[in-house]
Formats: C-alpha cells, sequence, structure tokens
C-alpha cells in the first residue's frame, strides 16, 4: 500500500534534520520542506506551500528562527488554510515553552480544523554544540543572561524522537508535550558538566541582555540575535523553572539528560578544536 509522504518543514534545521532521519528510520517517506528541495517550501514566498503540501498527509512544522518572531504566526495560519484545502489530516508543530507568541502560534493550529500535535520545548542543549553558544564553549567561556535562573534544558534528539512518534504512531492527536529536560539546571551547572565532558574548563560569566545580543550577533548576525535576545528577554526570569513530563508521557521513557548529551556531543567531537 502506498503511503503518503510526510512533509518535515525545516528539514535541515536542528529538529527537522533529526526528524527526517527518524521518519526514515522507520521506512517512512518524507518529503523536505526546504528552499533547495525538488519541490521547494520557502516561508517568505507563500506560492511554494501548496505544491509542497500537495499529496502529504502530515507534516512537521516549524518556524525559523522561531514562532515568537514578528510575521511568524501570520505565516502560521496561512500554512494551515493552505494545508487544510490541500487535505492535510495531522499537524504536528514545534512551539517554545513560556514565549507569548509561540502560544498564539499554537492556537492557530489548535483551531486550524485539522488534526495537530502540539510539542512545546525548552532551551535546546544542543545550542552549546550546533548552535550560536558553540563558539563561546571552545573558548572556555558559558556567557548567558538571568543571572541564577534555573533551566530544564533539553536535548533535541528527545524532541525529535517525540515527533517522530506523533507522525508514525496513533495515540497522539490532539496532545500537547511540553517537553524538558528531567531537572533543572543552572548555567554555571552546565558550565561545570561541560568542563567534565569537555576535559577543560568551561566557565560561566553572567552577562546583561545587551551583551548577550553582541554575542549572538558576532556569531549568527543581527537577525538571529535579535529573535533569540527576545526570547531570553522573555523567558528566562522563572516562569519556566519547573520539569515537565512531555517526553515520559508521549515515549514512555524519561528525557535524557544534560550530563548524557555533553558526554554524547563531546565524543563525536563537537568541541574538538576547542584551545
Amino acid at each position: 500500500m502506498k503511503t503518503d509522504p510526510i512533509l518535515v518543514i525545516g528539514a535541515t534545521g536542528k529538529t527537522g534534520s533529526r526528524v527526517v532521519a527518524g521518519l526514515e528510520a522507520r521506512g517512512l517517506p518524507v518529503r523536505r520542506g526546504t528552499r533547495g528541495a525538488a519541490i521547494p517550501f520557502d516561508w517568505e514566498v507563500p506560492e511554494t506551500w501548496m505544491p509542497a503540501l500537495s499529496g502529504v498527509s502530515k507534516a512537521y512544522v516549524t518556524y525559523y528562527p522561531d514562532l515568537a518572531f514578528p510575521g511568524a504566526v501570520d505565516k502560521v495560519a496561512g500554512l494551515c488554510e493552505a494545508a487544510k484545502t490541500a487535505g492535510l489530516d495531522h499537524i504536528v508543530l514545534l512551539s517554545g515553552r513560556g514565549e507569548h507568541h509561540a502560544r498564539l502560534g499554537e492556537e492557530v493550529v489548535r483551531n486550524s480544523g485539522i488534526d495537530f500535535t502540539l510539542v512545546r520545548a525548552s532551551w535546546f542543549a544542543q545550542n552549546f554544540s550546533e548552535g550560536y553558544l558553540r563558539d563561546p564553549i571552545l573558548s572556555g567561556v558559558l556567557p548567558m543572561p538571568g543571572g541564577a535562573i534555573r533551566e530544564p534544558i533539553i536535548d533535541i534528539d528527545d524532541i525529535a524522537e517525540v515527533a517522530v512518534t506523533a507522525l508514525a504512531e496513533d495515540g497522539h492527536r490532539g496532545a500537547l508535550y511540553e517537553v524538558t529536560g528531567p531537572r533543572l539546571m543552572g548555567f554555571a551547572d552546565m558550565a561545570e558538566t561541560l568542563s567534565q565532558a569537555i576535559g577543560r574548563r568551561i566557565r560561566h560569566i553572567p552577562i546583561s541582555f545587551e551583551d548577550f545580543h553582541a554575542n549572538v550577533a558576532e556569531a549568527g548576525g543581527p537577525f538571529v540575535a535579535d529573535v533569540f535576545t527576545a526570547i531570553a528577554r522573555e523567558t528566562l526570569d522563572g516562569r519556566n523553572a519547573h520539569v515537565c513530563d512531555g517526553v515520559q508521557r508521549a515515549l514512555g521513557r524519561p528525557p535524557r539528560d544534560f550530563a548524557d548529551y555533553a558526554r554524547g556531543a563531546a565524543a563525536s567531537g563537537a568541541w574538538a578544536n576547542a584551545a
């Protein structure tokens, strides 16, 4: 029996690439939703949406750089309209924990008339090894705002596995999975854990949000810096200082610990060229 492909929007991103790999490991056909794909998808070119959605029954939806970015909610609303016209029957949306605009995006999907699964994620552990915080780690520092705020930071592999499971198996439609790591950690705790995994000292440096913006802009440009600084200002106020059971409910197992992530990333060479 022929199976419709599953559209993965953001298929080359941190979570999207892992979702693609997880779906293909299950033998499921995937349509990559990227600008360079055979059937391209571009958030900035709505004319690409319907062709990418045509013949698809399910989709994993991420918005780059984040649902909190201005205009994102309107684009997600437009995508849902196109998806409904195309006959899509299940959307798995990646959302951000504690973000007002991300909640608005969730409501758009929830009210779209299409079956949905919402994956509301905390801060990504892989930002230290694959994202805008990798360069500071290579230099031996972890500069973060938020003071002594603690976060239940999550491994992206867990996020991807939740999304793959929701797309590939029954029983997840209508669910909200708020996914976090298994424990709260301060940024000083994370720096110490990274130090142990990498084998050299990583120092946590408390900084202002202005300095955080400058650091991210240097690594990823002002566009990314604006987004992530806004998210940091909004979420690093204690609102997310509690763990949730989304991974356990979706997968039947606890989430991966940050120490396991750090050891795995170090073993894979993520910080191999650290000074």
